[in-house]
């Protein structure tokens, strides 16, 4: 795992608890937020957005990566990410928000998330093995 401090992740994780605060999720009810640390020492979050249309609804991880980029360009690199939600279920980054990450993430990255006794920590790449395979560059 990059050099990342468990009291950095339980930080980070409990800034994905209080992004999880501000999700838009009438229609679930599954309030989810993520908090990523990136390489310059920055820390984004987002939440997950819904829409009626299940299709265009966008997850906690993707938008803090949306977010990260916005603010900080297209070159900013993941040191470790955490997922909360305030339901007290698993929620581990699904396929569409892993395959988003891998662009942009050390693939030794720790990943922090909800599973059914409490919380997993795990690489990016243990989460998304051969993710780095796939990219074209």
């Amino acid at each position: 795992m990059t050099n990342v401090s468990q009291q950095e992740l339980e930080g980070l994780n409990e800034l994905a608890r209080k992004a999880a605060e501000n999700s838009y999720s009438p229609y679930s009810e599954f309030r989810v937020g993520a908090a990523l640390r990136l390489t310059n020492g920055e820390t984004v979050t987002g939440t997950n957005v819904e829409n009626v249309s299940y299709g265009l609804t966008i997850c906690a991880e993707r938008a803090a990566v949306v977010r990260a980029i916005s603010q900080f360009g297209p070159k900013i690199r993941i040191a470790a990410i955490a997922v909360a939600n305030l339901n007290g279920k698993a929620s581990p980054p699904c396929g569409a928000c892993r395959q988003v990450l891998a662009e942009f993430i050390d693939p030794g990255a720790p990943v922090v998330f909800p599973v059914a006794d409490g919380t997993r920590t795990m690489t990016f790449s243990d989460l998304l093995p051969l993710g780095s395979e796939m990219k074209l560059k």
